[in-house]
């Protein structure tokens, strides 16, 4: 059975590992406390554009090092950045596990070039510019900026044209010397792990992060601007659109919420890809090409996201069919078949994924960094499996009541 473990070292970093000795491989992860919402404006961007940075070389390695030890590693790498983490994560043979804990290490002490920064700050910019030319990406982040506010939760995680084209080299090293301290991070392993191992080579390789210079704090953002290069309208229109995108956001429970099992197992009955309440109403009959809704949860709040995209002249009909369902289950709550096939579908896909180390170790990796605790399988799967109708009927009642903001991309 896998076995919970956890290290704090003498600089503050924090080990946990879900170990299992049967496996046949083992996933490893850095998180770091750092995301969209840890940035000031002229900051904006900055915690994704130094999960570039991380891949780009250190005193030990070049650019081109990096990448070709992943690949000889022959696992599955890569890394991710959102409001309110940084991942860089692995997955390898066993046998590779002290050369996989140094390369992910080393890559943590990078050594932000300036070559390599302006070279960077290109690639960002073309990243924006793809995602500008997806109309639902661009609605979900105004979503998120009229909801949240354009900062803090509501700040986008790629930043803007404006912010990347003139942050310095300069601030992202005070950033990255302000977030990226043993203290503010978590090394997070599951499956076949040696944690005896890891725990004694990382104190090792670690040992100077404690003297790494502390950044300084920046100045508070003035909150009666709005930051350059973010709008706030709710209507986007998009040139040539052939579809017509729906988004709405309104409040959900956070990550400490026990309503957040209740609130799942709701979004599953109303707005799962197949077999929901939204699929037969709106997919099923081919009247919308996505129908869905779904909880997002963040350390000290929550989002209740809906998504509906259809042909431009079927919105207003749709809305309403939409809306139909919605006010169906906070005026009738579910039945209890509803809830058993969501219960069953959610365990069924829990247990599945987590026979894959790579699956477990976000989970834990994010539970820890953000709340100090540790849920084992058997611990989640008890939580859904016991969520009863009256539950669903609760939160139904409370959160789908609420005013969504809405935003409208459409040509």
């Amino acid at each position: 059975m896998p076995e919970f473990k956890q290290a704090t070292l003498s600089n503050g970093l924090r080990i946990v590992a879900e170990t299992d000795s049967r496996g046949y491989s083992a996933a490893m992860g850095y998180f770091v406390r750092s995301g969209s919402r840890d940035e000031v404006d002229f900051e904006s961007g900055l915690s994704h554009f130094l999960e570039h940075m991380m891949f780009k070389g250190t005193a030990r390695r070049s650019a081109a090092d990096v990448n070709r030890e992943l690949d000889e590693l022959g696992g599955n790498s890569n890394a991710y950045t959102s409001e309110e983490q940084t991942v860089y994560y692995a997955t390898v043979l066993p046998k590779f596990q002290d050369r996989l804990v140094d390369l992910l290490t080393d890559m943590l002490s990078p050594s932000l070039a300036e070559d390599d920064f302006d070279t960077e700050r290109q690639v960002i910019l073309e990243e924006i510019a793809k995602y500008e030319d997806q109309p639902p990406f661009g609605a979900f982040e105004r979503a998120m900026e009229v909801y949240f506010g354009p900062r803090g939760l509501g700040r986008r995680v790629l930043g803007t044209a404006e912010s990347i084209k003139a942050v310095t080299a300069g601030a992202m090293r005070d950033y990255f010397n302000r977030r990226y301290r043993p203290e503010n991070m978590v090394l997070a392993a599951t499956g076949n792990v040696d944690f005896d191992g890891l725990v004694a080579q990382v104190e090792s390789l670690t040992e100077h992060w404690a003297a790494r210079p502390i950044g300084t704090d920046p100045a508070a953002d003035d909150l009666a601007t709005v930051p350059e290069g973010i709008e706030l309208d709710r209507r986007l229109p998009i040139p040539d659109a052939s579809q017509a995108y729906l988004i709405r956001i309104s409040s959900g429970p956070s990550m400490a919420d026990q309503n957040r099992y209740p609130m799942r197992m709701l979004a599953s009955v109303v707005g799962d890809e197949g077999g929901s309440r939204l699929f037969w109403e709106l997919i099923d009959t081919g009247r919308a090409e996505v129908a869905t809704v779904w909880p997002q949860e963040f350390l000290d709040a929550g989002a209740w996201f809906t998504y509906l995209s259809c042909a431009p002249e079927d919105l207003d009909s749709n809305r309403k069919l939409f809306d139909g369902v919605i006010s169906g289950v906070v005026e009738k709550g579910i039945e209890q078949d509803e809830l058993t096939q969501a219960i069953n579908k959610s365990v069924a896909g829990m247990i599945m994924q987590s026979e894959r180390p790579s699956n477990r170790l976000f989970g834990l990796g994010s539970r820890w960094l953000t709340m100090g605790k540790y849920h084992s399988l058997d611990d989640q799967l008890d939580l859904l499996r016991g969520v009863t109708v009256e539950q669903v009927s609760e939160v139904a009642k409370q959160y789908l009541v609420n005013e969504p903001v809405e935003i409208i991309a459409c040509e």
